[in-house]
């Protein structure tokens, strides 16, 4: 295999950096000194942890303009939203260093037979994150705070084009006080990662990622009998019901589809509108993804950057023809500029239906596929006609109505009404069907790679 590789500035096509795969003694070393620092780390008290955490949370913050510039200029998103992907962490260790303690308490009950019982929240050892590079700090923070606030030691396979940040990170972490090797960012291959998650002192392995990968990854740890947690794609549907405030409507879809330049699992990626506003909607929502222009993402006027790679917008471009072929029609957008970087327009395919890609798969870009339904009911069959299943939103003036469906209805991970929204520290995160399973987040993501172990008195 060839031992290094280069980053490159999406906006631009220049070269930012070359990075250098470890070789196999260096990893086996790093996975070593990982379980060493893990097993010291056990047996700090939650407070204690809480401490390093909170710290991390300070160096996020202290070092975010260096960050945030990184990050756009590795993966291409505006630097305002880098900025505010860095505060998102920063809350996420707050959050995780103050209910920790609480989430991960032990609890006595009352057995039938016996004295009592104990209920103890234990770490397992290494967990292992294989991350993607649309949020190139959050997919980090969002799995590795809550495995150290649990108590685990914690490697990171991060994506190739988004090493640099990978490695900050590490820096940051380190500089905190976490203890030496207890958290690492492996710059490795592909076959190096298999050994990882084959590896003996390895526990746990989650992944972010598409489906594809998830289903590889879930094999290869389902072989040797390690808990995987898995945050895959989506296509996530909004609905616009008939009693929506259509420009309002408008407003947040745009938002939903464009933000980070499109590439989120959670956006808002199918518009499911009713057909007593169908009309309505539609000339608002083209007027409001016209306005989204592209251009320099450490430029204020821009309103989304570059796609991270060539070959993604190749991949998103052949399927706003694929689906054009099958019948969609394109509103706005749908053309592949010309010039340096990998730019794509904001596009908005009506007559979207099944069989097309912009129905069926997901669109990871700023392409918005728009469905007529018969009415509020045919919308929500709609929605959940998907073999996806993370996010999704419901825009109505009805809010009672609109959370009874969402709690009943949506048969996603999460929903939101009347807005669109990322990552809340406080709330799980996580999906169903395809769109995988475990949960981050709101105190779930802290147990998901603990041992709820019991332990019974019998006497005394």
């Amino acid at each position: 295999m060839t031992h290094s590789f280069d980053t490159t500035n999406p906006a631009t096509g220049a070269k930012i950096a070359t990075h250098t795969y470890l070789d196999d003694a260096e990893l086996e070393s790093r996975i070593r000194a990982c379980h060493a620092a893990f097993r010291d780390w056990r047996l700090k008290s939650h407070d204690d942890r809480g401490k390093v955490i909170k710290a991390i949370g300070q160096g996020l913050r202290d070092r975010k303009d260096e960050l945030a510039a990184l990050m756009t200029q590795e993966m291409g998103k505006l630097l305002s939203q880098s900025e505010q992907e860095i505060e998102l962490c920063a809350a996420i260790c707050d959050y995780t260093a103050e209910n920790g303690p609480k989430v991960l308490a032990s609890e006595d009950r009352d057995i039938q037979s016996g004295s009592r019982g104990r209920v103890v929240h234990a770490p397992i050892g290494i967990v292992y994150g294989i991350q993607p590079w649309n949020f190139p700090a959050y997919q980090v923070v969002r799995y590795s705070i809550a495995n150290l606030m649990a108590g685990n030691g914690v490697l990171l396979k991060h994506a190739s084009n988004v090493a640099g940040s990978g490695q900050m990170l590490d820096e940051i972490y380190a500089d905190a006080g976490l203890p030496s090797g207890l958290f690492s960012a492996l710059i490795i291959s592909h076959d190096q990662s298999d050994a990882v998650i084959e590896h003996e002192l390895v526990r746990g392995i989650t992944l972010t990622g598409s489906p594809a990968a998830g289903r590889d990854i879930a094999a290869k740890a389902g072989k040797v009998l390690k808990k995987t947690v898995l945050e895959l794609g989506s296509n996530d549907a909004y609905i616009v019901m008939a009693d929506a405030d259509v420009e309002k409507a408008a407003q947040i879809c745009a938002t939903g589809r464009t933000y980070n330049n499109g590439e989120t699992c959670v956006a808002a990626k199918r518009f499911v509108v009713s057909d007593a506003v169908y009309d309505d909607f539609r000339e608002a929502f083209v007027k409001a993804m016209k306005a989204v222009t592209y251009g320099d993402p450490t430029s204020k006027d821009a309103k989304i950057g570059p796609m991270a790679r060539k070959d993604l917008r190749d991949d998103l471009h052949k399927q706003v023809e694929q689906s054009v072929a099958k019948g969609a029609e394109i509103l706005c957008g749908g053309e592949m500029p010309d010039g340096d970087g990998y730019f794509y327009p904001a596009t908005v395919l009506a007559n979207v239906q099944p069989g097309q890609p912009a129905y069926d798969d997901e669109l990871f870009g700023p392409v918005a596929a728009l469905i007529r339904a018969k009415n509020d009911e045919d919308a929500m069959r709609i929605a959940n006609d998907s073999k996806f299943g993370l996010g999704g939103g419901i825009i109505s003036r009805d809010v009672k109505r609109a959370q009874e469906l969402a709690e009943v209805e949506f048969d996603t991970g999460m929903v939101f009404i009347n807005g669109f929204g990322l990552a809340t520290p406080n709330m799980p995160f996580g999906g169903v069907k395809d769109s995988g399973y475990g949960r981050e987040h709101g105190g779930f993501g802290m147990l998901e790679f603990t041992n709820a172990k019991a332990v019974l008195i019998m006497d005394e």
